[in-house]
């Protein structure tokens, strides 16, 4: 499916009335995010256009496939921040990229001004993808690790 660019669907929107926007709605309904699915579709998109299976990512992310299936398909619903984060660094996604899942997730981005957020962006920017060393630059910082303990 072609993706439509955000900002010629912006573009659309700048010259609406509100009475148009079912048509809107359902002319770009495929183009449009489903709050349920976006993030998995979203996560999909990203490993599948880095050619990293879902096997692998749920494997480097320390779940099982059963349990990590349920979190990105969001049947299963996760509070814990750092499990979406290992599943984003084990698929290798940028800071950009992770961000945006994070948000797709209902969950805040990294902030920069968050120390241990800070540790994580300085490994993601340093394409540090592996969770034990995240986890000791993590833990040499004085922070709790992103690993979950066995």
């Amino acid at each position: 499916m072609q993706e439509k660019p955000t900002n010629e669907l912006e573009e659309m929107l700048g010259n609406m009335k509100p009475g148009d926007l079912s048509g809107f709605y359902k002319e770009n309904s495929k183009y449009l995010a489903d709050d349920k699915k976006a993030f998995y579709y979203y996560f999909k998109d990203v490993i599948e256009a880095k050619n990293i299976f879902l096997k692998d990512v749920y494997s480097f992310a320390g779940v099982t496939e059963s349990w990590g299936g349920k979190i990105i398909s969001m049947e299963k619903h996760t509070k814990n921040r750092d499990l979406i984060l290992r599943l984003c660094i084990a698929g290798h996604f940028s800071l950009e990229e992770i961000n945006r899942a994070l948000k797709l997730y209902g969950m805040n981005p990294l902030y920069a001004k968050d120390k241990r957020d800070a540790s994580i962006i300085v490994a993601i920017n340093n394409r540090i993808y592996d969770l034990f060393q995240i986890d000791e630059i993590l833990i040499g910082q004085g922070f709790s690790k992103l690993s979950a303990d066995e």
